[in-house]
C-alpha cells in the first residue's frame, strides 16, 4: 500500500519557521516529481512548491517564493518543506503528493499528481 505522510505541522507565530516532512512507503518515488500543496479554510487546495525527481529543479508559488525551500532525499523517499518568515495567510492544511509521471520536473497543477498525504495543520499567529 503506498501511503505518503505529513510531519512537522503546528502553531507558529509570525515570523517563525517549520519543517515539513513527507516520508513515502509501499514504492519508491526516485523517479517522481514532488509537490506541496495547501488548503485554507473556505479556500480550495494551492500549488505551494514542486521539486524534480532529481532534484535539480524547483517550483515556488510567487506568494512563497523567497520565504520557503523544497528539498528531497531519494534515499529516505522523503520531502521537506522549509518554511521561514511565515505569515497568518501561510495558515492552512499542507498536502504532499507525488507526480504520477517518470523524470518529471514538477508541475503547478493538482491534476498531475496521483498520491496524496493525508496533510498537516499548520496554523500562524498574527
Amino acid at each position: 500500500q503506498v501511503q505518503l505522510v505529513e510531519s512537522g505541522g503546528g502553531l507558529v507565530q509570525a515570523g517563525g519557521s517549520l519543517r515539513l516532512s513527507c516520508a513515502a512507503s509501499g514504492r519508491t518515488f526516485s523517479r517522481n516529481a514532488l509537490g506541496w500543496f495547501r488548503q485554507a479554510p473556505g479556500k480550495g487546495r494551492e500549488f505551494v512548491a514542486a521539486i524534480s525527481w532529481n532534484g535539480g529543479t524547483t517550483n515556488y508559488a510567487d506568494s512563497v517564493k523567497g520565504r520557503f525551500t523544497i528539498s528531497r532525499d531519494n534515499a529516505k523517499n522523503t520531502v521537506y518543506l522549509q518554511m521561514n518568515s511565515l505569515k497568518p495567510e501561510d495558515t492552512a492544511v499542507y498536502y504532499c503528493a507525488a507526480d504520477r509521471g517518470l523524470f518529471t520536473l514538477g508541475a503547478r497543477a493538482r491534476d498531475s499528481y496521483d498520491y496524496w498525504g493525508q496533510g498537516t495543520q499548520v496554523t500562524v499567529s498574527s
